[in-house]
């Protein structure tokens, strides 16, 4: 028989077209009629009427929400069509979250946060076993990696490149083994992986939503309008054809889509009759057969099947969907957005370890009640695939940063409970959150401030500190009474960069020196005025060095590519929130020369929009350049993409490298595909990639490195050369569903989005370089947290603390330190290096857990899996055999779960 599982499913997205609120409620119909707490009510309510009905949830953040409001009795209801497999939790986690710009440290927190709700809830029965990410827009060989290590049989997806696509149906490859690592000895890493026959969408002439206009089953003979023999003969051709081009006598077919099921009698009522009257041809020779399923089931028939599978090693970017459309615009979309994601997933970090740190005072001690579950529901939410993304509508993209200021300001307040206790100080704290742009009320206006720096890291970090002052000398003087050298300069927002501040500030000078803290502890640092007025100029070494570097290596410039508006004869297809497709493959410079100015770094304006500060600090490990973009002018009628291009000297030979969601690193090669011969249609959209922290080029001799402080969209178009996009402004939509263009202006910024952000390069030889790029990629990620007190502390406070007894080995990142319950914490320590990247680091480490911590009694200690949902010597994962040409592989870049 070939046997047709039927999934009855509904797609919602944690924010899109509207707000999550929104989505829950089923408010502004008027933007997208969607309510999700309804379809849930409704599909329960369907479900209770026929033991053989299925249905499929995945995002956690709704049905938490949903659940919360329901009485008991429906409580043991649902429970009860959880065990009895009727409903199926799949993915699990808060959201189905994003593959291109996300970070993998941000996944996993929200795949642990939505699958410890499943678990304390329905048990091993609500426990997922399939991954399933039927939207984002290209999938990561990092997360397959990551839903391998939490424990998932197999992952399911909807979008893959059309050229892709087209191979696989002939070759009949849409399933496969997915080796998602390099590092790690098979199977610890594979995957099943296969991809849905019609995106996540029902088969053409088989949606029956209300959202949808095919005909009913309309199944009385006496009726003219008798249509079941036409509705049987259709559905037997669809079957057979889908059968054709995969592998088993099993072939699944998603029934439902976007926000679908809200009267789910209409979509259960037509499948009951559909899957009847197939199956009644099975009397007359036919030999297929038509039953409610789910993607497990699914899943479980493949295993039976006992075939060998084709194996996959790269990733799945870039996605096109036709010959002139990439999906990658979005890898840059809303750059404002993106990087207060990123900083805010460092904040949560460092929240949650002074949670642990701080014991119950840092919840509710002298500042009042804080909490880190806000900060983490927030971010979660963060990673959906239409928020980090970029491609929700305006309206919502400022929902997703609320939802993050408010998790900040709740865990501020536990910030300074924590260090209140740790330090023995009660003096109020101050947070400077616009240090970007120069502004801190206190450092302008107080003679004598206290810094407390805080590093998340299990390693030392040295940090440059850059602080808006009104004055022109300073002394400094760190934790142990030791002054630390320092230097004024003039504000580079004083001037020019005013247009970023916007009156938020008026620091006409920076004062800039070097802090060190201890790893998972902090330090302290006293800052007096000396002197008033306007610094000097002053020359110094440091611009030597710098000069030398670009000179000798690089050449850094701005460009932009000018956005197609559709009009050509290729095709119609525009720039827009996903898509990028410049309307010519050669940017624009944006100035050939620009004015610099030398003082103790070298500042640039290639434009009145367009400015750069270039510096190299003692003894840094890169050079940073401050780049800051906009408002990006539009009176042209042209939407603008801007990018800053690293030119080198370096024979990189068509090849470059990216990391995949900031953990392993993927050889990219221009015009070419590993798993197909490519057709290219668009020679620069073509040639981007998502970069989460890091990409390179190397040759035998150097590797040029540039370390991201955000996801960001990238390529190398020419041999030696890097280019990181790093603004967007587009004038017309992509017609992919969010209905306006990328065009960001705020209340602040009215004229367009002002953003500014830093890369950080960095040179070396190919056989070191990633000793110097991985510790360097986790600073930016989890950098210092700074903390202000006005004045001078009390002689008794406690200038510095480390939460470990020694320092982890470079090889080892303490990845997660939270509060499970009152008397538990979880633990995750990561090896970082992968398998043959450093000669040092990517040998195996051991660590001792019962000398990690300096505050922690370590009782007991309990392996879990990746997500903390399951006990690691209780996971059990399907084997699959994998087609000849497997490749082995050797331990490192894991994780290790800890319940301690």
């Amino acid at each position: 028989m070939l046997n047709v599982h039927l999934v009855p499913h509904t797609h919602d997205d944690v924010g899109w077209l509207k707000t999550v609120d929104q989505y829950f409620y089923g408010d502004r119909n008027d933007i997208q009629h969607a309510g999700v707490q309804y379809i849930l009510d409704s599909v329960v309510d369907q479900l209770l009427k026929n033991p053989d009905r299925r249905f499929i949830y995945v995002e956690t953040a709704f049905f938490y929400r949903w659940w919360k409001q329901q009485t008991d009795d429906m409580q043991n209801t649902v429970k009860q069509l959880v065990n009895e497999g009727r409903l199926e939790f799949v993915n699990g986690g808060w959201c189905m979250s994003d593959e291109a710009t996300t970070h993998y440290s941000a996944v996993i927190d929200q795949m642990t946060m939505g699958l410890r709700f499943l678990n304390d809830t329905f048990g091993h029965c609500g426990r997922p076993r399939v991954a399933w990410h039927i939207d984002p827009f290209g999938h990561a060989r990092e997360h397959a990696s990551m839903f391998a290590q939490m424990g998932y049989d197999g992952f399911f997806f909807g979008r893959l490149d059309y050229q892709d696509r087209n191979r696989r149906m002939v070759a009949r490859e849409q399933e496969m083994l997915w080796r998602a690592s390099e590092s790690l000895t098979p199977p610890m890493a594979d995957l099943f992986t296969g991809i849905l026959p019609n995106g996540y969408n029902p088969p053409e002439g088989f949606c029956w939503d209300q959202s949808c206009d095919d005909p009913p089953i309309r199944d009385d003979p006496d009726l003219e309008d008798y249509n079941v023999d036409d509705v049987v003969t259709r559905f037997l051709s669809i079957a057979h054809a889908q059968a054709l081009v995969y592998k088993t006598n099993h072939i699944i077919m998603t029934m439902g889509s976007d926000f679908q099921y809200e009267n789910a009698n209409l979509w259960y009522k037509n499948l009951d009759k559909l899957i009847r009257y197939v199956n009644q041809k099975q009397s007359n020779g036919s030999e297929v057969n038509v039953l409610y399923s789910t993607p497990s089931c699914y899943l479980q028939e493949l295993h039976r099947a006992n075939l060998t599978w084709p194996l996959k090693g790269d990733d799945f970017f870039p996605y096109a969907d036709s010959a002139h459309d990439f999906w990658t615009g979005y890898f840059t979309s809303r750059p404002a957005l993106k990087r207060y994601e990123r900083i805010s997933n460092g904040y949560l970090q460092t929240c949650n370890q002074l949670e642990v740190l701080g014991g119950p005072i840092s919840r509710k001690g002298p500042f009042g009640a804080g909490d880190s579950e806000t900060l983490k529901k927030a971010m979660a939410v963060a990673q959906h695939h239409d928020a980090v993304s970029g491609t929700e509508k305006q309206h919502v993209a400022n929902d997703y940063a609320r939802r993050l200021a408010n998790g900040w300001a709740h865990c501020q307040v536990l910030v300074s409970n924590t260090l209140s206790s740790l330090s023995g100080s009660s003096a109020p704290r101050v947070y400077c959150e616009h240090l970007n742009v120069s502004v801190c009320p206190l450092t302008e206006t107080s003679k004598k401030v206290t810094l407390n720096v805080y590093n998340p890291l299990a390693h030392p970090v040295s940090w440059p500190v850059r602080l808006p002052v009104n004055g022109t000398a300073y002394s400094i003087s760190d934790a142990n009474g030791k002054a630390v050298d320092s230097q004024v300069s003039v504000s580079v927002c004083s001037d020019n960069g005013s247009a970023v501040r916007r009156g938020r500030g008026y620091a006409v000078n920076e004062l800039l020196f070097q802090v060190q803290a201890p790893p998972l502890g902090y330090s302290t640092y006293s800052v007096s005025l000396l002197q008033n007025g306007r610094p000097s100029p002053q020359s110094s070494p440091l611009i030597v060095t710098l000069r030398d570097f670009l000179s000798s290596l690089l050449c850094v410039c701005f460009s932009r590519y000018n956005a197609s508006d559709g009009n050509n004869s290729e095709s119609i297809q525009m720039s827009g929130a996903y898509i990028f497709r410049p309307n010519t493959s050669t940017p624009f410079i944006i100035s050939k020369t620009a004015k610099t100015e030398t003082l103790q770094e070298v500042r640039q304006w290639f434009s009145p929009w367009v400015s750069q500060v270039v510096r190299l600090y003692t003894d840094s490990r890169a050079l940073e350049l401050e780049w800051t973009v906009g408002p990006v002018p539009i009176g042209d009628d042209l939407g603008k993409e801007v990018i800053s291009r690293l030119d080198s000297s370096i024979n990189s030979s068509g090849v470059f490298y990216t990391d995949s969601n900031g953990r392993e690193v993927l050889q990219r090669r221009k015009d070419y595909r590993p798993t197909w011969n490519l057709r290219q249609s668009e020679p620069i959209a073509g040639n981007y990639y998502p970069i989460n922290s890091r990409a390179y080029i190397k040759d035998d001799k150097d590797q040029l490195t540039v370390v991201t402080d955000r996801s960001q969209g990238g390529g190398s178009i020419q041999d030696g050369s890097l280019e990181i996009m790093l603004h967007r402004r587009l004038l017309y939509d992509d017609v992919r569903g969010v209905g306006e263009p990328l065009n960001e202006t705020s209340d602040i910024y009215p004229e367009g989005l002002v953003v500014r952000g830093r890369l950080l390069l960095s040179l070396s030889p190919p056989a070191t370089a990633a000793d110097t790029h991985r510790p360097l990629a986790q600073e930016v990620v989890l950098q210092p947290l700074i903390t202000f007190t006005d004045g001078e502390l009390h002689p008794s406070t406690r200038l510095e603390f480390s939460g470990l007894q020694a320092v982890l080995p470079p090889a080892v990142h303490l990845l997660t330190v939270s509060q499970w319950d009152q008397d538990s914490v979880l633990l995750r320590l990561e090896h970082q290096y992968q398998a043959s990247e450093s000669k040092e680091h990517s040998q195996p480490v051991t660590v001792n857990l019962q000398k990690l911590f300096s505050t922690l009694d370590v009782l007991g200690v309990s392996e879990m899996n990746l997500s903390a949902n399951q006990w690691k010597d209780e996971m059990t994962r399907l084997d699959w055999k994998a087609e000849s040409g497997t490749l082995g592989f050797i331990r490192a870049n894991t994780f290790c779960s800890a319940y301690i």
